[in-house]
C-alpha cells in the first residue's frame, strides 16, 4: 500500500482555513496507511480514523464553500459539485467496500489509493485555482448531469453483460487518482471532418484477471502482456458498445488506440476538458472510464497496441493448476478413452448476431456441445478456458473481425490445430480468395439452408475421424 504520504509545500493553497484542513486530512490518511499494516489494529483503528476522515472532510467542503461565496469566486458551483460527488458516493460507496469484506487489506488500499489520490489532485488542481480566481476549467465541459446519469447506467449494464460482474458507479468526477495497479487504454476516435473523441479506459489488474477465470497467481512478464492485451480488447469493446447507443458518437471510427503507463495517462488527463469522468467498482476491482471531445494536437506517448496475443502462457497455466487436466484431454485406455470417442463434440459459435448464435444452437445442439461468443474477446476467453473441436467464425464482425481472431489463433503455437471455419455472407470470389488466404479448414455462406449447413459441419467431423482412424492404422506396431 505504500508507505505514507509527505506533505509538500506545492499543497500549500495560501488561504490559512483550506491549508490547515488538508494538512489534517494528510496526517489522517498517514494514520490509515500506518494501521493497515497492523493486523490487530487495523479494523477497528480504521474504522476510528475512517470516521475522523469522513467528518474532518465534511466540514473542511463546508468551510472551502464558504470561503469561495465570500470572496465571489466564480468556480464555486463546479467546486460544490466535486465536492458533493466524493461526499455523497465515493465515500459511502468505499465505506461499503470496506464493511462488506471486513477491512481486507484489498478494501483499505482502494480506500487509502483513490482518497488520497482524489485529495492531492484536487488541492493541486481545484483549490489552487480558488486563489488565482479562475474558474475549473477541467470540469466547465461536462456533460448534464442526467446525461451522465444515463451514461453511466449504460456503461455499468455493459460491464455486467461483458464481465457477468455487479458494477456500481461510485463517482461522476473521477479525477485521475490511481486506484491499484491499473491497466491504461487510451482510444482515439476521428470524424470525416476531422473532429475527435478521446477515451481513456483504467482497468485494475484484478478486474482483468477475474474475466480470464481469475488463475492469475503471479507477476510476469507474460502474464502482464496477457492482461494488457485483454483490456485492450476489452476497450474497443466496451467503447463500440458504447457508440451504438449515443447517436453524436455514431459518426466516429477507432483511428488509434495506445497502451498508457499510469504517469503517461495523469498527464494528458490533466490537461483535457473533460464531458465524462466516471468511476466504478465491480466488485472484483474498480474501472474508470473518461472521455473529452479533443482539438489538442495528436499526443504520440504509450505504446501503439498491435495485434499481440498470450493465449498460450494462460492455457498452460491452467493445465498447471488442474493435476488431471491432462488424463481428461488425452484418456489413454479402458472406459476413459471409450468416453472420449463418444462425447460431444464442442462447438464454438463466433458471430456478433444475436440471431446467428440462436440459430446455431437451435440447429446444433443436439448433436454437439455448442458454446457462443459475441466477439473476438469473447472467444479468446471461451477458447481459453474450454477449448473447441471446431470454431465458426464469423468472418465480418466489427471491432475485432474474424481474421483477427484467426490471425491470433493461428499466432499461437497450441492452438494451431484447433480447426476454424468463416461464416460469411460475402460469396464474391475476392471474398473468398482473402478468406482462403488465411488457411480456415473451409468456410460456409451464411446463404445455405441449415440443413446445408448441419450436413457441412457432420461431414466435416466424418472427415477428420477418417484420417484420424487412417493415420493410427498406418502408424508402426511397437516392438516386444
Amino acid at each position: 500500500m505504500g508507505n505514507c504520504l509527505k506533505w509538500d509545500e506545492r499543497y500549500n493553497v495560501g488561504v490559512d482555513i483550506i491549508d490547515r484542513e488538508h494538512k489534517k486530512l494528510f496526517s489522517i490518511l498517514n494514520k490509515l496507511y500506518a494501521f493497515g499494516h497492523n493486523e490487530e489494529k487495523s479494523h477497528f483503528a480504521c474504522q476510528e480514523a475512517i470516521k475522523y476522515f469522513k467528518d474532518h472532510a465534511i466540514q473542511h467542503f463546508a468551510d472551502e464553500e464558504a470561503y469561495m461565496a465570500s470572496i465571489d469566486y466564480p468556480g464555486l458551483e463546479a467546486h460544490r459539485r466535486i465536492h458533493r460527488d466524493f461526499r455523497e458516493r465515493m465515500l459511502p460507496a468505499l465505506e461499503h467496500e470496506l464493511e462488506m469484506t471486513h477491512f481486507s487489506e484489498t478494501s483499505i488500499h482502494h480506500f487509502l489509493g483513490v482518497c488520497a489520490g482524489w485529495l492531492m489532485g484536487h488541492t493541486l488542481i481545484e483549490d489552487h485555482m480558488i486563489v488565482s480566481g479562475e474558474p475549473v476549467r477541467h470540469w466547465e465541459k461536462l456533460l448534464p448531469e442526467e446525461e451522465q446519469a444515463v451514461m453511466g447506467q449504460t456503461i455499468a449494464s455493459l460491464l455486467h453483460s461483458m464481465f457477468r460482474l455487479d458494477t456500481q458507479l461510485i463517482s461522476s468526477c473521477y479525477t485521475g487518482e490511481k486506484f491499484g495497479d491499473v491497466i491504461c487504454c487510451r482510444l482515439i476516435y476521428s470524424s470525416k471532418d476531422k473532429k475527435r473523441w478521446e477515451f481513456f479506459l483504467l482497468f485494475e489488474e484484478q478486474l482483468i484477471g477475474s474475466t480470464i477465470g481469475n488463475v492469475i497467481d503471479a507477476k510476469s512478464e507474460s502474464t502482464d502482456t496477457m492482461l494488457s492485451n485483454v483490456a485492450r480488447y476489452a476497450a474497443r469493446q466496451l467503447v463500440e458498445r458504447v457508440k451504438r447507443y449515443f447517436s453524436a458518437l455514431q459518426q466516429f471510427e477507432l483511428t488509434n488506440e495506445h497502451l498508457l503507463s499510469y504517469e503517461q495517462f495523469y498527464k494528458m488527463y490533466e490537461r483535457q476538458s473533460l464531458q465524462l469522468s466516471l468511476l466504478f467498482d465491480t466488485g472484483h476491482g474498480y474501472f474508470a472510464y473518461c472521455m473529452a471531445a479533443s482539438e489538442r494536437p495528436l499526443s504520440r506517448d504509450g505504446i501503439s497496441a498491435v495485434t499481440e496475443n498470450a493465449v498460450s502462457e494462460l492455457e498452460t497455466h491452467l493445465c498447471s493448476l488442474s493435476p488431471s487436466a491432462e488424463s481428461e484431454a488425452h484418456p489413454r485406455s479402458g472406459s476413459a478413452a471409450e468416453a472420449a470417442s463418444t462425447r460431444k463434440k464442442k462447438i464454438l459459435v463466433v458471430d456478433d448476431s444475436d440471431f446467428m448464435r440462436t440459430s446455431m444452437i437451435h440447429l446444433l445442439n443436439s448433436d454437439y456441445e455448442v458454446q457462443t461468443a459475441d466477439s473476438g474477446m469473447s472467444a479468446i476467453r471461451s477458447i481459453t478456458l474450454a477449448r473447441p473441436d471446431l470454431i465458426l467464425l464469423d468472418y465480418e464482425m466489427p471491432v475485432c473481425s474474424g481474421s483477427q481472431v484467426l490471425e491470433m489463433i493461428r499466432s499461437e503455437k497450441d492452438l494451431t490445430d484447433i480447426p476454424v471455419i468463416f461464416l460469411t455472407s460475402r460469396v464474391d470470389s475476392a471474398s473468398v480468395k482473402k478468406a482462403i488466404s488465411l488457411r480456415p479448414e473451409g468456410y460456409l455462406s451464411k446463404s445455405l439452408s441449415a440443413d446445408s449447413i448441419k450436413s457441412e459441419i457432420d461431414h466435416f467431423f466424418k472427415k477428420r475421424e477418417q484420417m484420424a482412424q487412417d493415420a493410427s492404422a498406418a502408424a508402426p506396431t511397437a516392438m516386444w
